[in-house]
């Protein structure tokens, strides 16, 4: 593995163990220049392929899912170790579909259903984006469908 920091080749694991289920390897490394680092090993049984909405396919990248989860939950109170397993539980339900190709709307609706149950304030901002309101009342519409009891 590649130190990250000063790009040396050989890097020493000095921790492992698993996580999540037992469906990941969580390796904490150290690089002769003393930095240490985590990586993380998961099983993938196919190369995913999305297909957008425009009929473009690129491969699946798991980042960029995180990326766009962790956007949606920036500063709302769960854990990185929640969102890590929510992420990989995304994954998962992709894999178990045993299809090569996944529409993008398929890895959006499993996103807003997770987030719904996970925290709604990042499930109205992941359906902000995922949705594409055209207009205020739209996304009036939407909130209002939510149901959310108010904490008074």
């Amino acid at each position: 593995m590649i130190c990250p920091f000063c790009k040396e080749k050989e890097t020493s694991v000095i921790d492992s163990r698993p996580t999540e289920d037992g469906t990941v390897i969580r390796r904490r490394r150290e690089c002769s220049c003393k930095q240490r680092f985590t990586t993380f090993e998961r099983v993938q049984l196919r190369e995913l392929i999305v297909v957008k909405k425009n009929g473009r396919k690129s491969t699946f990248d798991r980042e960029k899912l995180a990326k766009s989860i962790n956007i949606a939950l920036r500063k709302r109170p769960v854990d990185s170790d929640t969102i890590e397993k929510f992420i990989s539980k995304i994954y998962r339900n992709l894999e178990d579909l045993g299809q090569a190709e996944i529409l993008s709307s398929t890895i959006g609706k499993y996103v807003m259903e997770g987030l719904k149950d996970l925290d709604p304030v990042a499930y109205v901002r992941f359906a902000s984006v995922y949705t594409n309101f055209k207009e205020a009342k739209d996304f009036e519409q939407f909130v209002d469908q939510l149901n959310v009891p108010s904490k008074k």
